[in-house]
């Protein structure tokens, strides 16, 4: 309730600041000349309160995953990127702040990378894993770039998890989770916009492991490990 309060106060401060004037005219000039900067702050705001509301159940990991052929070549060709020391798992603290950085890397790069099959740009139908070299790509390459432009942004890598899901026709598809401590969130280069693990529709299959990106866990929602574990007693 408090949150939507201030949300409140955000649309009438931001009303008050576009409409105020001693005419209708005053009032017209001051919409007009509303920046596009606080257009975007305002619709930042209202993105995260409604994104944050329902803080849904974590997806849960049920035991270590085959690695992705992709994730090794990859560290084959940048044996920087992976040859890291095991950290504690940690979240992202989700502030507005966090938010609107999170909501601009993955506009930014959906913009950025011209979107191409790995058959056609690579000619081969191993999944070749990389950063958009050429500014090209398909799945992997978005996520693993937004991965990196966060990570550079101050962003915990134990927080920003390469994850392999089937998506809406079946098909395999690579994208990154936010985990935070509002909850796990999807960046995806096919929507701009920011939704929770639960909004996609997607089946999740595996993820790396927070404390170490060269390990990967097995995924299932919530209630079928509740499920499963019923069964079972």
């Amino acid at each position: 309730m408090l949150r939507w309060v201030g949300l409140l106060a955000l649309l009438l401060f931001w009303a008050s600041t576009a409409f105020a004037g001693p005419d209708q005219d005053s009032v017209q000039t001051k919409l007009r000349h509303v920046s596009t900067t606080q257009r975007l702050k305002l619709n930042d705001a209202i993105d995260f309160e409604t994104a944050t509301l329902k803080h849904s159940q974590d997806l849960v990991e049920t035991g270590v995953a085959r690695i992705p052929y992709g994730w090794m070549d990859f560290c084959g060709r940048r044996p920087e990127e992976c040859q890291v020391s095991d950290l504690p798992a940690a979240d992202i603290k989700l502030t507005l702040n966090t938010w609107r950085t999170l909501d601009r890397i993955n506009r930014q790069v959906n913009e950025e990378i011209e979107p191409v099959s790995n058959l056609d740009h690579w000619g081969t139908l191993a999944d070749h894993w990389d950063y958009p070299v050429d500014g090209k790509g398909d799945c992997k390459i978005y996520a693993l770039y937004k991965r990196k432009l966060l990570i550079d942004a101050g962003f915990p890598r134990q927080a920003l998890l390469m994850t392999i899901v089937w998506d809406l026709d079946g098909e395999g598809h690579t994208i990154l989770t936010v985990k935070t401590d509002k909850g796990e969130f999807i960046l995806d280069n096919l929507v701009n916009t920011i939704r929770a693990w639960d909004e996609t529709g997607y089946a999740f299959v595996k993820r790396q492991s927070q404390e170490n990106p060269n390990v990967w866990m097995s995924l299932a929602p919530p209630h079928d490990t509740m499920t499963h574990l019923a069964q079972s007693n």
